[in-house]
């Protein structure tokens, strides 16, 4: 490997696990359409990896061999470069809070962009758009039930509601409390009775 390629691993190797390399960043290595080249040959050689049009993240090497790098540094990275909210589906969120034992089978993610999909190799993450309701408290254990409950539908959010508030904290109550404004009425109404009676 010689040339830009070259160049754009070295560059690339010093980065921190799941850091973005998009074109526009490599402009100092070369001119764009040498940049581009290079990239789409790294990538079907293996040394990168394709991760969303026009964004390429290298694999991480280990003493068991090659892996992708680790999808929440992935989600975290994009969030960041693409300015959205990006969470945990609705389904992991219940899984992780004890409401359901079901483990999703595909990794979808929630968020406040458009929806499309993450490649890394023979895998995939779904990033779907939401509304704002279910995005509120990002990374927060009021937001996990918030997307919890909108997974689990109107027939169970009374059953899960009294098995989850418990666990919450009086801050997190104040900010489910808080996020009813922006929730569907059968959300709502739930929420603010069941808060009427912690």
């Amino acid at each position: 490997m010689r040339g830009l390629p070259k160049r754009i691993m070295e560059y690339t190797e010093a980065l921190p696990e799941a850091t973005p390399l998009c074109p526009g960043a490599l402009l100092h290595l070369g001119n764009r359409a040498s940049v581009d080249q290079a990239l789409s040959r790294l990538s079907r050689s293996g040394r990168l990896i394709r991760v969303s049009h026009g964004i390429y993240m290298r694999p991480i090497k280990t003493r068991f061999g090659i892996r992708n790098p680790s999808i929440g540094k992935v989600i975290a990275a994009l969030s960041e470069l693409w300015g959205e909210t990006i969470v945990p589906c609705g389904g992991a969120a219940a899984n992780r809070l004890g409401l359901t034992t079901q483990n999703p089978i595909r990794m979808v993610y929630l968020t406040s962009g458009p929806t499309r999909r993450l490649r890394f190799g023979t895998h995939s993450v779904e990033l779907r758009h939401s509304p704002r309701w279910q995005l509120a408290a990002p990374y927060r254990k009021a937001g996990e039930v918030i997307r919890a409950l909108a997974w689990l539908g109107p027939a169970e959010v009374e059953e899960n509601l009294n098995a989850v508030l418990p666990e919450l904290s009086e801050g997190e109550l104040d900010e489910l409390a808080s996020a009813r404004a922006i929730m569907p009425n059968w959300l709502a109404e739930s929420v603010s009775l069941r808060l009427s009676h912690a």
